[in-house]
């Protein structure tokens, strides 16, 4: 098994320099919590709900590992606003695999995003962007992921190195259990510099500059065969003017 190497965190009175300066940044779940002024317990209470994720129905590759939701919000100072519920769209410039197609995810549930960790997460992550972009209306797009290992092998990114078109991107390790893999790489989009490092403490967060980086997800398998193996994350994303698509 490959060795597994610790993320570089950040303090979270740095997070905004950090991502400046090196385009992106990792808080430790303990640098989240003091981020959020909340305690970590409260983004425990959401796990809940990626037991009960329904199936991805547009996987191009012929998987079945991939279960998710999807909402979308917009952020104007302090007003947070749930929109109608919405398809997801990618360009295929920046999504080769699933871009250029109208994708209807099954939404988040009601009672999830009336928590208040998750408005404050929402008010956070739109504070970092605007922390780089100046302060506006943001829009956000949340997804939350299930992959598992049913099958031998799952896909956390099975469009590769990619970026997502947006402003911020937000990864949030909400569980794993029973798998091996699911390195995480982090690539100049215009350089030659590169990282590596795993995620595996629950509630660890990296905020990517999507304009600076590219990023992806080495596949998960089964870490004892023949056992349930599964990667959670949450992924929001902060895009100025319009929703992708619009």
């Amino acid at each position: 098994m490959n060795a597994a190497f610790s993320p570089p965190f950040t303090p979270p009175d740095r997070l905004i320099p950090t991502l400046r300066q090196d385009g992106y940044a990792v808080l430790s779940p303990e640098g989240v919590s003091e981020w959020l002024g909340m305690p970590i317990s409260e983004l425990d209470a959401l796990h809940a709900d990626w037991f009960h994720l329904p199936p991805d129905d547009y996987l191009k590759d012929g998987g079945r590992y991939r279960t998710r939701r999807h909402a979308c919000f917009t952020v104007d100072g302090a007003e947070l606003v749930q929109v109608p519920h919405r398809a997801h769209w990618q360009p295929v410039e920046y999504n080769a695999l699933h871009g250029g197609m109208q994708r209807w995810f099954a939404p988040m549930q009601e009672a999830t995003v009336a928590l208040p960790v998750w408005r404050r997460l929402m008010h956070a992550l739109a504070d970092a962007a605007s922390g780089l972009r100046g302060a506006q209306r943001w829009y956000v797009e949340a997804h939350q992921f299930r992959i598992d290992t049913a099958d031998g092998i799952g896909r956390p990114t099975p469009e590769g190195a990619h970026r997502d078109g947006v402003d911020l991107v937000a990864v949030a390790l909400v569980g794993r259990h029973n798998i091996k893999g699911g390195e995480t790489r982090v690539f100049e989009a215009g350089g030659r510099r590169g990282e590596r490092f795993t995620l595996t403490e629950p509630w660890t967060l990296m905020l990517l500059d999507d304009a600076r980086v590219i990023h992806e997800s080495t596949p998960i398998q089964p870490l004892v065969e023949g056992e349930a193996g599964w990667r959670d994350t949450l992924v929001v994303t902060c895009r100025t003017g319009e929703f992708q698509g619009d």
